[in-house]
């Protein structure tokens, strides 16, 4: 079977990572469909020799994915303080107001768009699944339920609006049709424009084992040196990045229509491509590489559970994140090491992980059964976690982070 790179349609032939057979790491089961048959896909990641995007196949369309979504952003403290500071700081550093129009696209339940609300500052948001833009709605946040591409950006356009700030977060990693989407972005931005675009950094997926960052639903892992080639296929360019903490380690970066001359290129993009060059990302034997690491971590973890069940120790797992379904389905992790999973989202309380059929409870679950180990499944948050549930040093009870290496505290 032929593959080609979604973005320069290269054929694609060599392997990144491969993660053998794994469900949709979002499809939560209810109680009643436990018996039913899951779908599983490979979850195989390539590198393309040509452009260097790190990529999955798609397997299910975005539409079967996005339509009625389990992730609302609003349950997370630290991204709801990252996204108004990130509000706060585009206002001032762009000089927006009143007679500005900032568009977001992927914007969840309103979580970041509410403070341009608050602000005075017209916005729209755009956003595929239809339960949670209806969340965003409630809350005063302007919201389309539909994807963003070429087609959405002429509807907009049409309407003689066109967007002084264009954000996406999280959402370009999520998008098969890397084209058509950055074609959008073209049409869509006005003339002095800025775009911002946060994604997790692939130089920090390798650096630190994030392994567990890659399902179906992330049909691409980027680098600087890959988005500025998309950019420039379509008449945009990078004027500016920064390195931010997020997700184990994201890139902002901001771009302009090419050769405008509104926003003047810094030494940042620079340094990036030189750090990214130095790191050998140019370079296609640097890849195949990571899939060791990621087999000694499977390993490592796997021993410790085991250790642990023979000692009679009772396990938990906080964070029924799309992240740990991953790790959970790649090393087999079932009932017999995990005995249940919490999480803060009501929407996914009650129902089961996909794949290793581990119930998810509401946090105060591990208050009544005290148990030995917490393994924090979202370690991006780990701080955020520990703090909530410091209580559990009360009966002895310890965190178990496995990822970039298995660390105990």
């Amino acid at each position: 079977m032929s593959r080609c790179c979604r973005f320069c349609r290269a054929p694609l032939a060599a392997t990144f990572v491969d993660l053998g057979m794994s469900p949709l790491s979002n499809a939560f089961i209810k109680p009643e469909r436990l018996s039913d048959m899951e779908k599983f896909y490979p979850l195989h990641a390539f590198v393309c020799g040509s452009c260097f995007l790190v990529q999955l196949e798609e397997f299910e369309s975005p539409g079967q994915i996005f339509s009625d979504y389990v992730y609302f952003s609003s349950y997370s403290e630290s991204w709801l303080r990252h996204a108004k500071s990130y509000c706060s700081q585009m206002a001032e550093r762009f000089a927006l107001g009143p007679s500005s129009f900032v568009v977001e696209i992927a914007s969840n339940d309103g979580y970041l768009l509410q403070n341009f609300v608050a602000a005075n500052i017209p916005c729209l948001g755009i956003e595929p699944a239809a339960n949670v833009a209806e969340v965003a709605v409630s809350k005063g946040v302007p919201t389309r339920a539909v994807f963003f591409g070429l087609e959405t950006a002429r509807e907009i356009r049409a309407e003689g609006r066109e967007a002084d700030l264009l954000l996406g977060n999280n959402v370009f990693a999520h998008v098969p049709d890397i084209n058509d989407f950055v074609a959008g972005m073209k049409v869509l931005l006005a003339k002095t424009g800025v775009i911002t675009l946060e994604f997790p950094h692939l130089l920090q997926l390798i650096n630190n084992s994030q392994f567990d960052t890659i399902y179906h639903e992330h049909f691409s892992y980027l680098s600087l040196l890959a988005v500025e080639k998309i950019f420039a296929a379509h008449g945009l360019e990078v004027f500016s990045v920064d390195e931010l903490p997020t997700h184990g380690g994201s890139l902002r970066v901001y771009g302009k229509h090419a050769g405008a001359a509104s926003h003047p290129a810094d030494g940042s993009v620079q340094a990036l491509r030189d750090r990214e060059q130095a790191a050998r990302l140019d370079e296609i034997g640097t890849y195949p590489r990571f899939g060791e690491k990621v087999a000694a971590i499977k390993r490592d973890l796997l021993s410790f559970l085991i250790r642990a069940k023979a000692d009679g120790q009772k396990i938990a797992a906080y964070g029924a994140a799309a992240k740990g379904n991953t790790l959970l389905n790649y090393c087999g992790i079932r009932q017999d090491f995990i005995d249940y999973v919490v999480d803060r989202n009501p929407h996914k309380q009650g129902l089961w992980t996909p794949g290793t059929h581990i119930p998810v409870l509401a946090p105060e679950k591990i208050l009544e059964t005290r148990p030995n180990y917490v393994i924090i499944l979202p370690w991006n948050l780990r701080e955020e976690v520990a703090g909530q549930l410091a209580e559990i040093r009360s009966w002895g009870g310890k965190f178990v982070v496995p990822i970039p290496s298995l660390q105990v505290f």
